[in-house]
C-alpha cells in the first residue's frame, strides 16, 4: 500500500465513523517527518477517541501497526504515527486553535472520497 493509499484509507475509516472536516496534506516535499498528514476533528473527547479506535482497529486489521500514539488520555489532539502518514484526530475547538492546516498551507491537498 502507498503512503497515498493509506491516507485514503484512513480518510475513509474517519469518514465512516463520522468525523468532521476530514483533510489530506502531501507533505512529502515539505518536510521528511512523512508523506501526508489526514486531520479530522470530533465533536467530543469520546468521539475524539472513538475515531482514533477506529483508525488504530482498522489499519492493524490491515497489518499497520503505529509507531507512536500521543494525546489519547486528553482526547484534545490524537497523533497516530503511521510513519508516512500521520493521522491528527483533534477536538474541534481544539483544531480551531491549532490551525494545523493554516501552518501547512504551501502544502497540496489531496482530494479525498469523503463527504465534506
Amino acid at each position: 500500500m502507498t503512503s497515498k493509499e493509506m491516507a485514503m484509507t484512513v480518510a475513509k475509516i474517519l469518514d465512516g465513523k463520522k468525523a468532521i472536516d476530514i483533510q489530506a496534506i502531501e507533505i512529502k516535499d515539505l518536510s521528511t517527518i512523512g508523506d501526508y498528514f489526514v486531520i479530522a476533528s470530533g465533536s467530543s473527547n469520546s468521539q475524539v477517541k472513538a475515531l482514533s479506535d477506529a483508525v488504530e482497529e482498522a489499519m492493524s486489521a490491515l497489518g499497520f501497526e503505529p509507531r507512536r500514539i500521543e494525546g489519547y488520555q486528553s482526547a484534545m489532539w490524537i497523533v497516530l504515527d503511521y510513519y508516512d502518514v500521520i493521522v491528527h484526530i483533534f477536538y474541534e475547538k481544539t483544531r480551531e486553535f491549532y490551525a494545523l492546516e493554516r501552518l501547512w498551507a504551501d502544502a497540496p491537498r489531496v482530494e479525498l472520497p469523503v463527504e465534506k
